[in-house]
């Protein structure tokens, strides 16, 4: 567990700094970030959408995930808990305190390192590539927090629930590493970032959050199509 404590305190201290680093920014300069923030995002998912093997599982996954957080409700559910953590920690007035909050968890969860770096910390117990990964994620809490506020740092709790409990069910969650799996997951998780460059950007209002279920969608499918 040694690199999840890592990560999630490394994003504790990097949205620290960049909350801290958010009250000398002027305002052109947050907006040209945020823009510049989204076009990375948007490549960034692009880049790991490319690595889906089976097209048909992956949109299927993305349309059925997609009914279920719809008819879930999840973003709603993620709104209302958000506003409620701004409310317990008495920080009003910031409109992307959830945005901020889901935009840091899906880009510190959903990815290879994570799953590769959790499964091969809980069954080999070498956390190198977690710390790797603590470091980079890291960095980008600073920018995060700077542009999108206080949300950020609570996307630590993500981390350390996600990643830990993959890390403490590696044995269970081992088959995800097989390319079968890992590289359609990664396209699925992708493209649900690149889904949230286009809102940073204000290019579509997404309910991204709703896409979640997606993930598990995902795994479902290509278990099915491997029976078949």
């Amino acid at each position: 567990m040694i690199g999840t404590v890592a990560n999630t305190v490394l994003v504790i201290i990097g949205s620290l700094l960049g909350l801290l680093l958010k009250r000398g920014i002027p305002e052109n300069i947050k907006r040209i970030i945020m823009v510049g923030l989204g076009l990375f995002t948007c490549m960034l998912g692009v880049k790991m959408g490319f690595a889906m093997q089976r097209p048909l599982i992956v949109v299927l996954s993305l349309i059925l995930g997609g009914v279920c957080g719809e008819l879930l409700r999840i973003e709603d559910f993620l709104e209302s808990i958000g506003e409620k953590l701004k409310r317990l920690v008495k920080h009003e007035g910031e409109a992307s305190f959830t945005q901020g909050f889901v935009f840091a968890s899906l880009l510190f969860c959903v990815g290879p390192m994570t799953i590769l770096g959790s499964i091969q910390a809980g069954l080999q117990n070498e956390p190198d590539l977690l710390f790797v990964k603590s470091l980079m994620d890291g960095v980008s809490s600073i920018i995060l927090a700077s542009t999108m506020g206080f949300g950020v740092i609570f996307s630590a709790l993500a981390v350390l629930v996600i990643q830990g409990g993959l890390t403490l069910m590696a044995q269970q969650f081992s088959f995800l590493i097989a390319p079968v799996y890992l590289s359609d997951f990664t396209s699925v998780g992708g493209l649900m970032i690149f889904a949230i460059g286009l809102k940073l950007l204000e290019i579509k209002p997404i309910k991204v959050i709703n896409f979640l279920p997606a993930l598990v969608v995902v795994i479902i499918l290509i278990f099915l199509a491997g029976l078949i």
